[in-house]
């Protein structure tokens, strides 16, 4: 009998009812310049099946880029919800077994890497995979290696992204959210190393003054989740309790 990965190497596109669907989402925010090279590296990917960019309110061609790429599916929101409310909206736009996330300003991601970030989820020997970046530069090399619970690779199944309470009020500290959370379900949490693969910083995108002031209210709200995440915690486990 066929394993899930041995069913999903069988067949690129998964067709079959028993089969584990995949599908990626993309939450975009002004990325109209950087958000190509990860749509083209998904494309590439053997384990993906869908491919859902949700553009949150850009006012830049983010769109209209995703748009050009055959087989891409673009969710255009009016106002921009932040990346927790995005994340969550491609999700409810998808009946896939299994989500994985990629952050659309990624530099050296290949269908190779996205591959390895699903392949533990879909073999059912984590809950949550997450993919840490080494080798693309030493600033987000060091950057992951502290706080690797940061990073917005990471491949899980849809049912549980959407039982996870706060995901539509959570923007920048959405993966600190994610994390905390599965930590007080008692779900398992793995890595897995993206050689040679790193992201464009807020800096580079925005200048220095609005990069700086941008990165200093994302830690902002990562701290506040990492301090005060008492509330993700008891609803978790009273969810279980409930059971």
């Amino acid at each position: 009998m066929q394993n899930e990965l041995e069913k999903r190497l069988d067949n690129k596109t998964c067709e079959e009812d028993d089969c584990l669907k995949v599908s990626a989402v993309v939450p975009a925010y002004n990325e109209g310049k950087r958000i190509l090279p990860v749509l083209e590296a998904l494309k590439q990917a053997s384990l993906v099946d869908e491919i859902i960019v949700v553009d949150d309110g850009s006012k830049d061609d983010t769109a209209e880029v995703a748009k050009s790429v055959p087989g891409v599916r673009v969710i255009k929101l009016e106002q921009n919800v932040g990346k927790g409310g995005a994340m969550r909206i491609g999700v409810k736009n998808t009946d896939a077994d299994i989500t994985v996330f990629l952050d659309a300003d990624l530099i050296g991601i290949t269908g190779e890497l996205v591959d390895s970030i699903v392949k533990p989820v879909i073999e059912g020997k984590t809950d949550m995979n997450v993919g840490v970046f080494r080798g693309g530069r030493k600033i987000t090399d060091l950057a992951q290696i502290l706080t690797p619970f940061i990073s917005g690779q990471r491949a899980l199944r849809r049912e549980t992204f959407l039982q996870m309470p706060e995901a539509d009020g959570v923007r920048s500290g959405i993966e600190v959210a994610l994390s905390k959370y599965f930590r007080a379900k008692g779900l398992k949490i793995s890595t897995v190393t993206l050689s040679g693969c790193t992201h464009v910083m807020k800096e580079e995108k925005m200048g220095c003054v609005r990069g700086i002031a941008a990165r200093l209210k994302m830690y902002y709200e990562i701290g506040r989740i990492l301090l005060d995440g008492r509330t993700i915690i008891r609803q978790a486990a009273n969810r279980q309790k409930a059971r």
